[in-house]
């Protein structure tokens, strides 16, 4: 399994990389640079407007192709199979990459809408919930189809719970929250793209615990698109992923973690998506309640650490440790499922 890892990653890598020598010049001619929010910090509009955006595509073909390289290798391994016994594992992959392909598809049209009108607003909130709860409403019918019909989520050390039909409303309210909680995470340089990388490993690790080779195989390609892409993404960013790459990302997260079964650890895993997106929830839930006071100086959270003074790199590589210690629990809490 190693070197299926590896070699799927390693192809996410160079596809993403290589694409950036194309889709960034294209980007560039087609003006399809990012517009940056007035409410935002100053330097941004400075340092970062007219960056090209969308920049998503390339990790989403590097991922999608690796993922596909990679499961060919595991199933010619014997990782993988087309057996009875296998076929959750297949579906649960399978539907969770085209999920998060959707989930991409609705933030490219986001995009799009903004680069055409020259502003930071595309899509309403309200089209965009209402796609993605479509999305989220076709993941579930698929796996239920597919017989996948399982309302139980799997608490470490206490058994499992079953959540009945509840089951389907609480997770995708849980999918909901978390793929623009991700979108969220997409503020800073590198951060959205470190941030998941290590999410990406940790679930490289939980899925292959569980045997859920499939998933393994995704999380992989995964963690090599974010290592290609954060070649351009790094701060000073080339490019910006987009609500393309960031909703993408979050369809992977949530695929990866409900697939497993692991939705519990999902969520400790996910605590510097949660926390983000939580900030900005605190945030205008406060300013309503105190008529125009603010609680941060700025949501999400990472742009109150840039008002403080933090640099780019640092606010990363702080945000990345807070998720590998997430993840480190998470690998702990996963010998208790």
């Amino acid at each position: 399994m190693l070197w299926t890892i590896l070699i799927t990653a390693a192809i996410a890598i160079a596809i993403t990389a290589l694409m950036g020598f194309w889709a960034i010049p294209v980007l560039r001619k087609l003006k399809f640079g990012q517009t940056i929010l007035d409410i935002g910090p100053v330097w941004h509009k400075k340092d970062k407007q007219g960056t090209p955006t969308m920049g998503g595509i390339m990790f989403i073909a590097g991922i999608t192709v690796a993922f596909a390289a990679g499961f060919a290798m595991a199933h010619a391994a014997g990782l993988i199979t087309f057996q009875q016994s296998d076929a959750m594992n297949i579906v649960h992959a399978v539907s969770g990459i085209i999920m998060a392909v959707m989930f991409g598809f609705i933030g490219f049209l986001d995009d799009f809408i903004k680069v055409k009108k020259k502003q930071n607003e595309g899509l309403t909130a309200n089209q965009k919930i209402v796609l993605q709860v479509l999305v989220i409403a076709a993941y579930f019918t698929v796996r239920v189809l597919a017989g996948d019909t399982s309302t139980e989520i799997n608490l470490p050390f206490l058994g499992s719970l079953d959540l009945w039909y509840f089951y389907y409303i609480i997770m995708g309210l849980a999918i909901l929250y978390l793929v623009n909680a991700v979108n969220l995470t997409d503020g800073v340089d590198g951060l959205c793209s470190s941030v998941t990388f290590v999410y990406s490993v940790v679930f490289i690790v939980i899925t292959a615990m569980l045997q859920s080779y499939g998933l393994t195989v995704l999380a992989a390609a995964t963690a090599g698109g974010c290592l290609g892409f954060l070649i351009w993404n790094f701060h000073p960013a080339k490019v910006f992923m987009g609500d393309t790459g960031s909703m993408f990302f979050g369809g992977i997260v949530v695929a990866l973690g409900i697939g497993a079964n692991a939705e519990f650890i999902m969520v400790i895993a996910s605590a510097v998506y949660i926390w983000e997106a939580l900030t900005v929830l605190i945030q205008m839930i406060y300013f309503k309640l105190t008529h125009g006071k603010r609680l941060f100086k700025m949501t999400p959270i990472h742009h109150s650490f840039e008002i403080r003074g933090w640099k780019e790199v640092k606010i990363v590589i702080v945000f990345s440790l807070i998720a590998a210690a997430a993840g480190i629990l998470s690998i702990v809490l996963v010998n208790g499922l």
